[in-house]
């Protein structure tokens, strides 16, 4: 049973910490072990700084309302400041007090009374009724307080508050702030189990499931704080169906020091744990004093084991398999920080939906919430402990606290996760700058001491940069490998991982990080190109799915497929990242971009082409995906480079019901005998290869170079595009992309048809801008306002990585055509309602069913986001197709300094697979709005001719006739013959509030036909 909460208003609030005064209390009624702590705080955000701060009167009408979970930042405006960075996502950090006001009944009197929370970002201090219970730093771990002796269980109020300090920058992504995990109270006997007292293991499985069982070794650690007590402990194992498979019973002289005893309890016909048919147990253990039940824990776990060999890669039960892993931050989009479950279940099943079948918690300790998701879903687990050793990455991160707190914190992660079936490995750290040094050997060795004091049963591994190289002998990097189970290695070559699997032949191996490759959902740029540069245009800010937007240190996603496909040594990878995550905008480091580029799937949980890419590749059924996705915003004529990716052999490609011809991928074979489907055609995707029949190219041990993708090249008809993929002459999966028309109306999709009516469970709907056939429009940009009514909005997203709109505003714009509203339940109505309007568009509807409804609930505490800056006063902005550097965008054409300028030059610098490139595109535009709307007859445009750039081949004007841009008429150029000095042109007037200029390079494709204006201004 749980504890039982009613709201009762009653004396005592807290102005300092712990000060009693005048507030409504919440009555615990004691009815069992656990109760739910996460209602009814207050919440007060001090500062966006970090400063130190004391806590406010509790009259002080700041305080808030708040639920936990909660994440503070969130519902900030990003922001560009002193207290911001792009690195975690322009959002502040600051500092915060919450409070809990609540009264305890007398029949806890004499009992063990611990408050637990599951993470608090960071640096916390939790007082009880003014007295300092303790000090957490770290924000991802879980702890604990005895509050015993302190609380009162007389009626009187007692008063918990917490203190939260961020003070940014504390990560390198963003972190979120607050209360963001669970709190509950645990309330237990004096003789009980001791915190993650409990730890069952399988051992010998893999002999003794060959007899048709399983040993669960079940260890209680427990105590007995009023002196020795003699205790039974009864462990009974239930499986999926709660039908009881097993008993173990030990008898434990219990004292005031943990003691612990074990049981080994037989299964017979156990069912296996595995990523296909992820089957859990149940260990539900009494402890008996004198025949009386004491106390009472139910552990989850699963049966299953697994090995990592140096020669042949993970297995699990017994059967050989690729570590298909993804890297996950642990912001949850809109939502930020703050857990919650729905949101991650969701978020696992896309992964699950690409072919994942494991995750790395990059780079902390998970929430349990999520965890338990793994468990269901069939996920397995890297968990992670730092980012940071002594070293530190940031300002305020976690090496600040390394030395005193790391072997604490990185036990309470082993604890916290022991008992899961998922996890598979430990992790101790993510390119820790301390490896490279002498100092990092003994860190090393203290950590991994550490990890098995508490678990032998698993692995301990880290992830690093710094083994691109095999390290000389007797080396830091040679020391700490020789000490760990495994290596995760981030963005090694295939001749790097070829050289440390021969160096060290009894350590395994994977992908710690892999590809990086950078994608905006629906933004496409050089298809012919294996690398290309940045937009930097405001507004435009985006980057290309064609899988060729590779920083320096990256590769593309094909690349690290192909390299992981091909040794069987090699465990797999962990793609960087399956999600996007809120900081870190590479390329990007200028607002209001505020979220990656890296992942698979945007931040809204919308699946990029990049996704299909790894689906091809790790699921079985069939599927084709073609890229564009948009077939809409192209010239006719126009030649598109179409992409399909595909997991069966023969692809056709049907344009308005003409076919544009079969193209296949052909059948080869690894050396260790595994078939794939690939492309025989020089890739040149790698520089270092300088051998072998495809030099230049990434070469697979078995000799043969190709493509995971088919090309076409087809001259742009609007219409209907059709992939067919066919095995064997018939077809078994296809996909196509129409042209839409003009947008119409806003369809909604709900995620679920029903929920619950539980104030915390949500709903994700999904907002399309449709055309008048229903017909996403791919470019829609509509502001789409969001009402909610049985329930309330928790958040709002467009996958857009650069956007300054509020997560948790009523509003979002349209991007690319799709928008995501995060609806939570409310607790007094069996029906949400989401209705969404947008001016001009058909209004969207979508109802979803809520059981459990009960009246006379109060409602529950919803984000209240802060209002948005107001818009500016329209003037005078330019805009371009396309900028080439952060310091060369369209606004330097009206800035008066004729040193500065707009122009499309970009320079991407060498990765290590790929040389450097820079090659002017065929055409671009640049325009003016916000002209006065006067007659205009003419366009001065200063251009800049130098060794890159050159003076356009043609020139031509349009004009806005409010629904389109028009060509104007009796255009004639004037010329210039210097850098720097107008050309000319001039037309018949025109009445408008913009106008265009459309340029030709006069050497494509080259470095010296880029397009430079340092002035422009029309003529009346």
């Amino acid at each position: 049973m749980a504890l039982i909460l009613g709201c009762v208003v009653a004396a005592g609030v807290c102005s300092a910490p712990g000060t009693a005064q005048a507030a409504p209390a919440e009555q615990v009624r004691s009815a069992g072990r656990t109760v739910d702590f996460t209602e009814a705080w207050k919440f007060f955000l001090a500062n966006r700084t970090g400063a130190d701060a004391p806590q406010p009167d509790a009259n002080d009408p700041a305080w808030r309302d708040t639920r936990l979970p909660h994440d503070w930042s969130i519902g900030l405006n990003p922001v560009q400041g002193p207290n911001t960075t792009a690195g975690t996502g322009f959002l502040p950090g600051g500092l915060g007090w919450y409070r809990k006001t609540f009264t305890l009944p007398s029949s806890m009197a004499g009992k063990k009374v611990s408050i637990e929370f599951d993470g608090v970002y960071m640096d916390s201090e939790v007082y009880l009724n003014g007295t300092l219970l303790g000090r957490h730093p770290y924000g991802y771990t879980g702890f604990a307080y005895d509050i015993s002796s302190r609380a009162h269980t007389d009626g009187t109020p007692n008063v918990l508050a917490v203190k939260v300090r961020n003070q940014v920058p504390s990560s390198r992504w963003y972190s979120g702030s607050g209360i963001y995990r669970d709190v509950r109270l645990i309330v237990t006997e004096q003789t009980h189990v001791t915190r993650h007292g409990m730890q069952v293991t399988t051992p010998n499985l893999a002999n003794t499931i060959n007899s048709g069982y399983a040993t669960m070794r079940v260890a209680t650690t427990a105590v007995s704080e009023q002196g020795e007590a003699q205790a039974e402990i009864v462990s009974t194992v239930k499986d999926a169906n709660g039908q009881v498979v097993g008993t173990g019973t030990v008898r434990a002289a219990l004292a005031a020091q943990p003691r612990t005893a074990t049981a080994d309890v037989r299964i017979d016909r156990p069912t296996l744990w595995s990523v296909d048919r992820p089957r859990l147990y149940t260990v539900d253990t009494e402890v008996r004093v004198g025949g009386k039940v004491v106390d009472t824990v139910s552990t989850r776990t699963g049966i299953r084991y697994f090995s990592f060999h140096p020669n042949n890669g993970f297995s699990l039960n017994g059967v050989e398999m690729k570590l298909k892993g993804v890297n996950l931050h642990h912001d949850l989009g809109a939502l930020g920080a703050a857990v919650s479950p729905d949101a991650a279940v969701r978020q696992l099943r896309i992964m699950k939906s690409m072919g994942v079948n494991a995750v790395r918690t990059s780079h902390n300790p998970p929430s349990p919430q999520f965890i338990r998701a793994c468990e269901e879903l069939g996920l397995l687990l890297q968990v992670e402990a730092f980012d940071t050793w002594r070293i530190s990455k940031a300002r305020y991160d976690y090496g600040r606290f390394f030395d005193v707190h790391s072997s604490a914190d990185l036990r309470e992660m082993v604890h916290a996760a022991k008992n899961s079936p998922s996890v598979v490995m430990w992790s101790i750290g993510n390119e820790i700058p301390d490896t490279t040094s002498a100092a990092g050997v003994p860190i090393a060795r203290r950590l991994i001491g550490d990890v098995r004091a508490i678990d032998t049963t698993r692995p301990i591994v880290m992830g690093s940069n710094f083994y691109r190289q095999v390290p000389s002998a007797g080396s830091p990097q040679d020391q700490i490998l020789k000490m760990l189970d495994g290596l995760g290695v981030n963005y090694n070559n295939s001749s790097s991982i070829d050289g440390l699997h021969a160096r060290y032949p009894t350590k395994f191996f994977f992908e710690g990080e892999s590809s990086s490759s950078t994608s905006t959902r629906g933004y496409y740029q050089d298809p012919e190109q294996l690398n290309t540069g940045e937009n930097y245009t405001p507004g435009k800010r985006n980057t290309s799915s064609y899988d060729n937007n590779l920083a320096s240190w990256t590769y593309s996603g094909e690349y690290g497929l192909k390299k992981d496909r091909d040794r069987k040594w090699f465990a797999g990878q962990f793609l960087w990242t399956g999600i996007d995550y809120i900081g870190e905008p590479t390329p990007y480091d200028v607002f209001p971009v505020k979220s990656s580029f890296f992942g698979a799937v945007d931040t809204a949980g919308f699946p990029k082409d990049f996704y299909h890419l790894f689906r091809s590749q790790w699921t079985t059924e069939p599927m084709v995906h073609l890229l564009p996705m948009n077939w809409t915003d192209h010239k006719p004529g126009e030649p598109v480079s179409v992409w399909a990716y595909s997991n069966v052999d023969t692809v056709e490609l049907i344009l308005n019901g003409k076919s544009l011809g079969e193209k296949k991928f052909n059948t080869k074979t690894t050396t260790y005998g595994a078939r794939y489907l690939e492309t025989t055609e020089a890739s040149g995707d790698d520089k270092t290869v300088t051998s072998g029949r495809f030099p230049g190219s990434y070469t697979s041990p078995n000799g043969s170079a190709g493509k995971l993708h088919l090309t076409w090249s087809v001259p742009f008809q609007p219409g209907r595009l059709v992939a067919v993929a066919k095995r064997g002459g018939v077809e078994v999966a296809r996909d196509e992309v129409v042209t839409a028309g003009a947008p119409h109306a806003i369809r909604l999709t709900p995620d679920r048809n029903a929920t619950k009516a539980d104030g915390k469970s949500l709903t994700f709907v999904t907002a399309d801008v449709v055309d008048s056939a229903g017909v996403v429009v791919p470019g829609a940009d509509n502001l789409i306002s969001f009402q909610v009514s049985g329930g309330s909005l928790a958040g709002l997203d467009n996958g857009r990585q650069e956007s300054a709109e509020n997560y948790q505003a009523s509003s979002r714009t349209a991007f690319n055509g799709k928008a995501l509203a995060m609806v939570r339940s409310g607790q007094e109505s069996s029906a949400i309602r989401v209705t969404a309007r947008a001016p001009g568009l058909q209004t969207g509807t979508a109802t979803v069913m809520a059981t459990g409804a009960r009246l006379g609930v109060a409602p529950a505490v919803g984000p209240v986001p802060e209002p948005s800056a107001p818009p500016t006063a329209a003037a005078v902005t330019a805009d371009a197709s396309y900028s080439g550097a952060p310091n060369t965008i369209p606004a330097a054409m009206l800035d008066g300094n004729a040193s500065t300028k707009w122009s499309n030059y970009y320079l991407k610098v060498a990765t290590a697979l790929l040389p450097a490139v820079s090659r002017a595109h065929a055409t671009e535009w640049v325009s003016l709005s916000g002209l006065s709307g006067d007659s205009i007859s003419s366009v001065q445009a200063s251009f800049i001719i130098d060794t890159s750039h050159s003076l356009p081949a043609t020139i031509s004007v349009s004009y806005w006739d409010g629904t389109a841009f028009v060509p104007v008429r009796n255009a004639r150029v004037e010329w210039a013959t210097e850098s720097g000095k107008p050309t000319k042109v001039t037309f018949a007037p025109v009445s408008t509030s913009r106008i265009r200029l459309d340029l030709t390079s006069r050497a494509p494709g080259t470095t010296r036909g880029f397009l430079g204006i340092a002035e422009v201004a029309v003529g009346r």
